[in-house]
């Protein structure tokens, strides 16, 4: 992954806070001169011995599958909030550009067995079930319901790389970097106003 310096995230902390807030990613494999990719949640975790780790599973008609192959390397993909960054909102003449976050991971895979496959989706449900008005709790799910595990394969990636862009205006003056946020919530959409607060907790935080 490609990243100038001035843009590189090298918080450890922040970066992992990222990840468990953006698990959403992709996961992409390459076996015999073919590149696959598949949008699925790949959740952070730490095993009992330290070892960081993704863990998930695809749908086994997923064509993917044959590249899940214990011991390959493969990549993930997570993004965070972006925006477009028009250079006219500048009091000189640039180029415009694109405001982003993003984090890519590599790691070493290694195929779940049904007892590792269901401590993930347990770990996955009750992450995204506890916020709920009504959680479903998987453990009370019917036999019938719980069949369809059959047909989905787990995984855990170790990891080996992470690098990490916060790509926010940093090379821009006071003057300038107070523009882009102004602008950015005027155009008011959801992304552009995330872009706008990671901004503004960067300067504050740069400001402590």
């Amino acid at each position: 992954m490609y990243i100038p310096e001035i843009y590189k995230n090298e918080n450890q902390e922040e970066i992992r806070a990222f990840l468990k807030e953006n698990a959403f990613g992709i996961l992409v494999t390459h076996k015999d001169g073919k590149s696959c990719a598949t949008h699925i949640p790949l959740e952070f975790a730490v095993k009992e011995d330290g070892t960081e780790i993704l863990h998930g599973h695809i749908s086994k008609a997923n064509e993917q599958v044959a590249h899940l192959i214990d011991g390959t390397e493969v990549l993930c993909i997570f993004n965070g909030p972006h925006s477009y960054i028009s250079a006219s909102w500048y009091d000189f003449e640039e180029v415009s550009t694109w405001n982003y976050i993003a984090v890519q991971i590599r790691g070493t895979l290694k195929k779940l067995d049904s007892e590792g496959l269901l401590k993930s989706v347990k770990a996955l449900m009750n992450k995204y079930e506890t916020p709920q008005e009504n959680p479903i709790d998987i453990n009370k799910l019917s036999d019938k319901t719980m069949r369809q595990i059959k047909g989905i394969v787990g995984f855990e990636i170790a990891i080996t790389e992470i690098h990490a862009a916060k790509k926010l205006s940093q090379n821009r003056d006071d003057k300038n970097y107070k523009a882009v946020v102004n602008h950015l919530r005027k155009k008011g959409d959801s992304g552009e106003n995330a872009v706008a607060d990671e901004m503004e907790a960067m300067k504050n935080a740069k400001n402590v």
